[in-house]
């Protein structure tokens, strides 16, 4: 990370402070931010909750967050300097006129104020109204929303239009943590710092993309927002389509939030419309049922507690998604995501084009292709598999595959892996948009989901049963099969 330039002194406001969220990545982040001296000393965190607690009785429960959470030991010094940043204030977040204590707990002076929105998306509406009300927005401030924002396209606009009364798009910070992560970051150096990658990735070099996400978790005690949600709503939408546009854009004119904005989202516009007359051919979706994962039996889908039996939620998503433009006519992009799979698995894999003639017969009958394999999660890093020579004195030219491997783990020893919302957090203090999604990216992005969303529930199918523990339904095998590729597992 950069050091600590010309930040200004914030005013760091988390809505739903004691929630998931901001126990397990926001609190411990903005901690390691401290540790890296990346917070300006005068910057105050404000944690708002509906719970009434004092002061103490926050810090108390931050500090055992922290000790649950933060994977380093604490640091007693830098730790008394963190809590003494510390605020709590008690709120229900649905009534205006409580946001008059708010606004008496907020410093008075030019403070910018970041609102981080660590909350349903239901109540962002609320909130906003509130802190208009206390008159506690400015220019100056600074508003982040997390994903999901809405559960469809006209959903989605009512909660930007909610927000947008009162900030501005150039305050407004749309989180997708995928966009965090170093691996992620890393695709833009690959690309466009590497001569071998840049003038290679197209039509011409590659024959195709694979992206997956795979979760061993199930649904974790959220049945309520998931089964409205699924894996659709949970992952494509954002986390791979952030994922394919950075992959797929053209080189922006620089490192500017606006032209890297815009190249993504010319990327997701492009995309063919998947809708009722294809969405057989060009999607896969199940539902895990019973099965075994290392070893322990664990319940499917509908057998989870709180379960409604008739759900027809996906859990499992695959979609061959095609790009309609010159770089990447006739070059598919196969994304596949669901949970109770065998392992927590991120990658992408490009697959690029085979030889066309084979000089090494003897050795080696059938050349592979090369593939750059990205890693984004568990074991950072990436790993290009090539053709090499077997040393050795014999008269015939072996030769085998290899792989060049830059595990991140490996190659920086003595750095860090940041978590995606450390590097986040620091991007919104400093006020740069560039790792944040706009609205049009959002809204291009519904578009071409609820096109999908809306030919599954024309069909009426249920989901294809795959048992937790495997890689997904055996149509999800079909549907890359069909054009004589495989899965990379």
């Amino acid at each position: 990370m950069n050091k600590l330039e010309g930040q200004s002194a914030s005013e760091i406001v988390i809505f739903g402070a004691l929630g998931d969220l901001s126990r397990r990545k926001l609190l411990p982040a903005l901690y390691q931010l401290e540790v890296c001296g990346l917070i300006n000393e005068k910057s105050r965190i404000v944690g708002v909750a509906r719970q009434q607690h004092s002061l103490e009785e926050f810090k108390t429960i931050v500090l055992k967050n922290l000790n649950d959470f933060v994977k380093e030991t604490i640091d007693e010094v830098i730790l008394a300097r963190f809590t003494a940043r510390l605020v709590y204030q008690q709120l229900d977040m649905k009534q205006a006129s409580a946001y008059k204590k708010l606004s008496a707990t907020l410093a008075k002076g030019n403070s910018t104020r970041v609102y981080y929105f660590s909350t349903p998306p239901a109540i962002y509406g609320d909130i906003c109204d509130g802190l208009n009300h206390a008159k506690l927005i400015s220019d100056n401030d600074r508003v982040v929303m997390e994903k999901p924002i809405g559960h469809s396209l006209e959903s989605s606009k009512v909660i930007n239009d909610q927000v947008a009364r009162f900030f501005k798009e150039n305050q407004t910070y749309r989180i997708d943590h995928y966009l965090g992560k170093e691996t992620v970051l890393n695709l833009l150096v690959l690309r466009f710092a590497n001569s071998l990658f840049t003038n290679n990735w197209d039509r011409n070099s590659i024959d195709h993309v694979q992206i997956t996400v795979a979760e061993c978790v199930g649904i974790e005690g959220r049945w309520g927002f998931y089964d409205e949600a699924g894996q659709m709503r949970d992952m494509i939408q954002n986390h791979l389509l952030q994922i394919l546009s950075l992959l797929a854009m053209e080189p922006p004119a620089d490192l500017s939030a606006e032209c890297i904005r815009a190249e993504k989202l010319k990327a997701v516009k492009a995309l063919c419309p998947i809708d009722r007359s294809n969405v057989k051919e060009k999607t896969v979706r199940g539902q895990y049922a019973d099965g075994y994962l290392n070893g322990v039996e664990v319940p499917g889908y509908l057998n989870e507690e709180g379960a409604n039996k008739g759900s027809k939620t996906e859990t499992f998503v695959a979609i061959k998604a095609e790009i309609d433009n010159w770089r990447w006519s006739g070059v598919p992009f196969y994304l596949r995501t669901g949970k109770r799979m065998p392992k927590k698995h991120s990658e992408i894999v490009v697959h690029f084009k085979e030889q066309p003639h084979n000089i090494f017969k003897d050795s080696y009958s059938d050349l592979p292709a090369n593939k750059l394999t990205i890693r984004l999660q568990p074991d950072e890093g990436v790993e290009l598999q090539m053709m090499n020579k077997i040393p050795g004195i014999a008269s015939q030219m072996n030769i085998q595959e290899n792989k060049l491997d830059l595990s991140f783990n490996d190659t920086y020893q003595d750095q860090r892996v940041i978590d995606a919302y450390e590097r986040l957090m620091l991007e919104v203090l400093n006020g740069n948009q560039s790792l944040f999604v706009s609205r049009d990216e959002v809204e291009a992005a519904w578009a071409w989901a609820d096109s999908i969303i809306d030919a599954w529930q024309a069909t009426n199918e249920k989901p294809k049963s795959y048992a937790a523990g495997s890689w997904g339904p055996v149509s999800s095998i079909s549907l890359i099969a069909r054009d004589d590729r495989q899965w990379v597992e």
